[in-house]
This record gives structure tokens, sequence and C-alpha cells, in this order.
């Protein structure tokens, strides 16, 4: 078992965290420090400072504060750490393995219920039932979407920091933190001595009714509760792995406040030219020579430009024939897809076979994308989705241009910018056939096989 000298709870409002808390606090050598990093407080309810550090120290130095409550505090420190506190104290626990991760969770609609009641009663805990209030919130279908939405994205956050890290954590329940022998196990689990001879009942249920009787509009909250995917069937998992931004592909001109972030067997060419009929292209970008560019070149605009999905794969295809960017792939094609390509150099005989291979290709597009191959996804067959993600994590391109409205969309970024709009110039196409001669229903549908995330993401109809 891992040796621990501190914790953290994991929770959210309306999960049990008090009374978890309080039992801990119960336990020799164990010491819970409230809502440690809440924005509003330190701690507890009006509590400004701890550990002689007030909230402006803590929130300049928020490991410093950790340090502070580890080294003040007599045996193992811990805090309830929420979705909304500060995340910069997140990355420092998942940090520490030393540190162990208790994961408090709750049905999510009882949660909302019991957080909407005590939004409209103002009572956030309760010690004496007399001073009980009671309420019946209206349930919001909209607002219990966002706030599980925004919850799973924090449960994934979690769960990804603590596989990436190699650790574990103590799940423990709401219905299972009024038992005993649960609680101990999380004694156990932190490795302390001490158990608990009896629970702190200090902390009463406010709201034990069914949920049905707790808010105002019962039928309503069926009715809304019906049309949710409670067990996300809608999800399809996404094996394409993250793209990085590709800042040295960035093309700029020295005339021209534009910044061309280019996506590969895209109308680069085309729109290389069109950049150098305002004045010579700079050199490659790194991100710091990105970074001074664009604070020398103020109201400057981003943009790139999406080529109908068959349209890309037919233009990668005709390249890697003639160019083969990708060695491993000769091989694998031949030994995967039986499939026999040209000896180096030389062309594909005739139209047919060229075709054929193309439909080879966009299969193998398929399972490469898909995860099932030991394949690189080479920038050249990525989906264009997942190339834009990657550019957003530099910076978003200002404008998505479609390649059927280049020259409209050019025009549009060269008003907005106050210059002359330069015509498109034309480029040569150097394909060994044209794929309207080769196009049919088969390479339509094993085109939105392969790329299906980009023919539904950005509309894409059929190429013809």
């Amino acid at each position: 078992m891992a040796s621990f000298t501190s914790f953290v709870i994991f929770a959210e409002m309306r999960t049990g965290s008090n009374f978890l808390e309080a039992n801990l606090n119960t336990l020799e050598g164990v010491s819970c420090h409230g809502e440690a990093f809440n924005p509003y407080l330190i701690g507890g309810e009006g509590k400004q400072e701890m550990f002689g550090i007030d909230m402006a120290g803590r929130d300049a130095d928020p490991a410093g504060f950790l340090r502070a409550m580890r080294a003040q505090t007599k045996g193992m420190a811990g805090f309830r750490y929420f979705s909304d506190h500060d995340p910069r104290v997140f990355d420092l626990v998942m940090a520490d393995p030393a540190c162990a991760k208790i994961i408090l969770t709750r049905n999510q609609l009882e949660s909302f219920i019991s957080w909407k009641i005590a939004m409209e009663s103002d009572q956030w805990w309760l010690a004496n039932t007399k001073h009980l209030k009671t309420v019946r919130p209206r349930f919001d279908l909209a607002e219990f979407n966002a706030r599980i939405d925004q919850l799973a994205q924090f449960q994934r956050k979690l769960v990804h920091a603590l596989q990436t890290t190699g650790q574990t954590a103590y799940y423990i329940d709401y219905e299972d933190i009024r038992d005993l022998d649960v609680l101990n196990g999380l004694a156990r689990f932190l490795g302390v001595p001490a158990r608990l001879e009896a629970l702190d009942f200090r902390f009463k249920k406010q709201n034990p009714e069914a949920i049905s009787a707790k808010v105002s509009n019962p039928l309503e909250m069926q009715q809304g509760l019906a049309t949710l995917d409670w067990f996300n069937q809608s999800h399809v998992p996404n094996f394409e792995p993250r793209r990085l931004a590709a800042v040295a592909q960035y093309i700029a001109s020295e005339q021209a406040d534009l910044l061309f972030m280019p996506i590969k067997c895209g109308p680069d060419t085309q729109v290389k030219k069109w950049l150098q009929s305002y004045g010579p292209l700079l050199p490659a970008f790194d991100r710091q020579s990105l970074r001074k560019w664009k604070a020398a070149h103020p109201g400057q605009r981003s943009f790139t430009v999406l080529r109908h999905p068959l349209a890309r794969a037919y233009t990668a295809w005709c390249d890697y024939a003639a160019k083969e960017w990708m060695p491993e792939l000769r091989p694998y094609l031949k030994r995967v897809h039986k499939f026999h390509l040209p000896p180096k150099g030389k062309p594909f005989e005739t139209a047919e076979e060229f075709r054929a291979g193309f439909l080879v290709f966009l299969e193998l597009i398929k399972h490469v994308l898909a995860g099932r191959t030991e394949l690189r996804v080479m920038p050249q067959i990525a989906s264009q989705g997942a190339l834009i993600q990657g550019f957003a994590q530099v910076q978003s391109p200002d404008l998505l241009i479609r390649e059927d409205r280049l020259a409209d969309g050019l025009a549009y970024l060269s008003a907005d910018l106050g210059i002359e709009a330069k015509p498109l110039p034309l480029v040569a196409d150097k394909q060994p056939y044209a794929l309207s001669d080769l196009y049919g229903a088969d390479i339509e549908a094993a085109a939105r096989e392969a790329y299906w995330r980009d023919y539904e993401g950005f509309g894409f109809r059929n190429w013809a």
C-alpha cells in the first residue's frame, strides 16, 4: 500500500462532503481543513485566513499555502476540492503521489435537486432539525444538463490524471459515508492506525424525501429526464491522435496582415501564390516568432481552407503515388490489403488500376483513423477536424473557408483588413487522372466511411 502524507477529497456541493469531513476529523492523526481553496473563502463559511495566510496570499502562492497547511497540521492534513476551485491546486495534488486521492460521488439528479433546494432556502447544512427550511424548487432540464456536462468533464479530467500518473483513488458513494466499516476502510487506505468507534451525526440529512417530492414540477421532470442519453449511446470513440499546432507550416506575407494555416493536401499552393501577390512570404515560424509577428501586426486575421474530404483524399493518393511520403505504406498494402503498387518511380499503367488503388487507399484510411493499424496518422490523411483542433492549441483560425468559395472568402478577408482583393491565381492540375473521370458511388461511399467525422462535422454533401 502507498505511503501517504496528506490527502484530498474530490467532491462537489451536496455530495455529503461535510459529513465525510466531520467523521474524518474524529480520527486521531487526521485533519481535514474544509474547502481550503474555495475562491470565496478559506476552509469554511466566513473564514478569510488560515495558517497565518489570508486569501490574497493563498491565491498568490497556492503551493506555499499547501506547504503551510501540511507543516502546521499535526498528523495527516487534507482538504475538500470541488471542480470550481483553483485549477492550479488540481495540478499540484495530482503530481504528488504521496497525496491520497478520495473521490466522493452521489447520484447526480439527487445532488442537483439538493443544490437547488440549498440555493433557494440558503440552508447549506443542518445541525438542528428544528431549523429545517422546506422549499420545492422547479426542475430545469437545460440547467441540469449543463451541470452534469460540467461535472462529467471534470471527472474525465480526474480519471485521466490518475491514469497517466499511475495512481489509484479511494472511491466512496454518498450512501456509503454512513457505513462505519467503509469509513474505517478509508482510514486503512490512508494508512492511519486509528479507527472510528461510531459515526458523528452532527450534520443531518436535509432532504430525505423521494426525488419527485422535492420539486414543484415532478411530471415535467420525469418527461425531461426520459429524453436524456444516460448511457451516452450516441457517443462514438475517437481513436485519432491529437495533433500538434504545426506552427512551422503557417504562412504569412510581409505586406498583408494575413496568416494562412494550411491543411495538408488542401489548396495550399494556390493560397501561397495568392499571398505572394501581396509581397514576399516570411520565413517559417516557430511559436516565438509567431507571437512576435502577431504583436507587430495588430488587427491580423488567420484562416484555413477546408477541402471536400473525397477531393482531399484523392490529392493525398495522387501525391503518394508520385512521392511515397510514407515508406511503410507500400509493404503494408502488400501484406494486409494484397495490393501491389507499381515499382518505385513507375506510374500505374491504367486508370482502372489507379482507381482500384484509390479505393484500397480509402479503406486503409478508414482503418488508420479508427486506430486499427500500427501505422502513423500522417497529416496528409488525418481528418481536417483533428488538424484544426491542433491549430487551437496555439490559436484557432479566425475563418474557415470552403474551397468551393475560396475566392469569395479571400475577398472577404481582404475587405475586412481594408486591403485590395487580389485575384485568385490559377494552378495547374498535376494529377494523373481527373477525379471526375474516376468518380462513382463506391468511391463516395468509401470516402464517407473513412472521413465520416469531417462529412458530419462540416456538413459536406456528396462530391458530385
